[in-house]
């Protein structure tokens, strides 16, 4: 699997998910903020047809670990709407805590939707969030 970066765009990094060539996906980092703060967002989605498959987990912690390593943040957050239980793990998996709960927080498909406010910090992974996955059986090298 590649994340291939699209290119940069301001406060905001876009990744391609390719599986096998093919692309599958997105993760996006956005709202990057440094100095005292030295934190930022992360976001992705994969094909449904894909779901399920680990692509999500080993492209977030791809991500985590781009973000911490090369790009040098402290922390990221993450939002995810309560019933969407498949992302929950996906975030749990790669590290993510929850911090908080958004009542009201997006306008998603006509309505305010609530969001549950999760976040990771450099100080999770004592080496890289790929790491961990390795440990726990989820990937290889």
């Amino acid at each position: 699997m590649n994340l291939r970066n699209a290119g940069r765009k301001g406060m905001m990094l876009p990744f391609a998910i390719e599986l096998d060539g093919q692309f599958c996906g997105q993760l996006t980092v956005g709202n990057m903020v440094r100095g005292p703060l030295c934190s930022a967002w992360i976001g992705y989605w994969i094909a449904k047809d894909l779901a399920g498959k680990g692509i999500a987990t080993t492209a977030l912690a791809l991500g985590v670990d781009h973000c911490f390593r090369a790009v040098g943040l402290h922390r990221l957050e993450a939002t995810v709407r309560p019933e969407n239980e498949a992302s929950q793990s996906v975030l749990r998996r790669v590290g993510f805590r929850d911090e908080g709960f958004l009542r009201r927080y997006l306008h998603v498909d006509g309505d305010w939707r609530d969001h549950k406010l999760v976040a990771i910090l450099t100080d999770d992974y004592p080496d890289t969030a790929i790491s961990r996955l390795v440990r726990q059986g989820r990937a290889q090298w």
